[in-house]
């Protein structure tokens, strides 16, 4: 019985101590993320695909790919989906720097995140799992209401604040008519959508099922 006792204590005390080395490493991961600085030759390369943009509308386009990247680190491996498209486009400016890119996605993530057209997608559900995931996320990290907000999380309100022509826009008041994806419609509560959810998606990450990851949304 002891013998039974001893063993029982020694897999929890295991089990315990493997939980906290994932929250650390998950911790260590997220501080890197948020302390990264993206190159100037990367700032460059996007200003290819979107020169019309001031150095301060540029700032806020990296710190929403930043902010993107925490909520792939905090997701796990799971598909979050991209819902800007012009941080999107900073994502290929930094994935055309290889060396760097791979390097940060082994610190930040623990394998290298993936960026696949939305065609390739194994099944046509994972854009809206990865859009609703993406919400979610994206609420608690700025400690908004995701079925109530008031307001925007910065990833989603990127693209309509920028005027970007192709971007993907979100409206907390849900117009009929508006043209905007109505936020309470992204599976967080009942709502009227400028469209369908499905079709908001940007680019994702995610481990999925075949062991690679994925994005949606960009060529």
């Amino acid at each position: 019985m002891k013998l039974i006792l001893f063993t029982l204590l020694l897999l929890t005390a295991g089990i315990v101590a493997q939980r906290v080395w994932r929250n650390h490493a998950q911790q260590v991961r997220l501080e890197m993320i948020r302390a990264y600085p993206f190159s100037q030759s990367m700032r460059l390369k996007f200003r290819d695909v979107r020169p019309d943009l001031d150095s301060a509308q540029e700032q806020q386009v990296f710190e929403g790919l930043r902010d993107y990247f925490i909520l792939c680190a905090q997701a796990r491996g799971r598909f979050v989906s991209m819902p800007s498209q012009v941080a999107d486009d900073a994502w290929h400016a930094f994935i055309l720097h290889t060396r760097v890119y791979q390097d940060f996605c082994n610190k930040a993530f623990g394998r290298f995140l993936h960026h696949t057209p939305a065609e390739a997608m194994r099944t046509p559900t994972l854009a809206t799992e990865g859009i609703r995931r993406a919400w979610r996320l994206a609420c608690a990290l700025e400690k908004i209401n995701p079925e109530q907000p008031s307001r925007l999380p910065r990833l989603f309100a990127l693209d309509g604040a920028l005027s970007i022509p192709n971007g993907f826009r979100y409206d907390t008041r849900c117009r009929p008519g508006s043209g905007s994806y109505c936020a309470s419609d992204i599976g967080c509560g009942s709502g009227c959508g400028g469209g369908s959810v499905s079709d908001s998606t940007g680019a994702g990450c995610g481990s999925g099922g075949d062991g690679g990851g994925g994005c949606g949304g960009g060529d």
